[in-house]
C-alpha cells in the first residue's frame, strides 16, 4: 500500500482548515452586527481550541502515513517537521497565554498591548508556507 499518496490530501485539507480559520473567521466574526468584543473573544476561544485539536489529528495523521510509507527520513521531511514543532509551541505556550489573555478581556480588564498575536500570526504563515512547499514536494 502506498501511504504516502494518502499524505497529500491530509496536507492540503489541513492548508484549507488553518486558512480558512486563522484567516478569515478570525477577523470576520468582529464585523458580524452585535458581536462584542467579549463575545468575539468567547468565539474565538472556542474555535481555535477545535482548529489545534483538529490540526493535531492532521498533523499525527501525517507523520503516521509517513512513517507507515518509509518516507519519514526523506530530504524534504522537514517541510512537516517544522509545522509540527510550531503547532507544539502554539499548544504549549501561545494558545493558553492567549486564551488567559482573552479570559482577563472578557471579564473586563484593561490589557497592556501584547505580541502574542503577531507570533501566532507569523507561526501560522510560516506553518502554512512550510505545509503548501511540503504537499507541492510530494505530487
Amino acid at each position: 500500500m502506498n501511504y504516502e499518496s494518502y499524505v497529500i490530501p491530509v496536507i492540503f485539507v489541513w492548508v484549507g482548515f488553518v486558512s480558512a480559520i486563522s484567516f478569515m473567521e478570525a477577523w470576520l466574526k468582529f464585523r458580524a452586527p452585535g458581536v462584542t468584543l467579549p463575545i468575539g473573544l468567547s468565539i474565538g476561544r472556542l474555535v481555535f481550541k477545535g482548529l489545534n485539536s483538529v490540526e493535531w489529528v492532521f498533523g499525527l495523521a501525517s507523520f503516521l502515513l509517513l512513517f507507515l510509507g518509509g518516507g519519514l527520513g526523506g530530504s524534504n521531511s522537514y517541510l512537516l517537521y517544522i509545522p509540527l514543532l510550531l503547532l507544539l509551541l502554539q499548544t504549549i505556550w501561545l494558545l493558553p497565554a492567549m486564551n488567559k489573555r482573552a479570559e482577563r478581556a472578557i471579564a473586563g480588564a484593561e490589557l497592556p498591548k501584547s505580541t502574542l498575536h503577531f507570533y501566532y500570526i507569523g507561526a501560522e504563515v510560516l506553518k502554512l508556507a512550510l505545509l503548501v512547499s511540503f504537499g507541492i514536494s510530494l505530487l
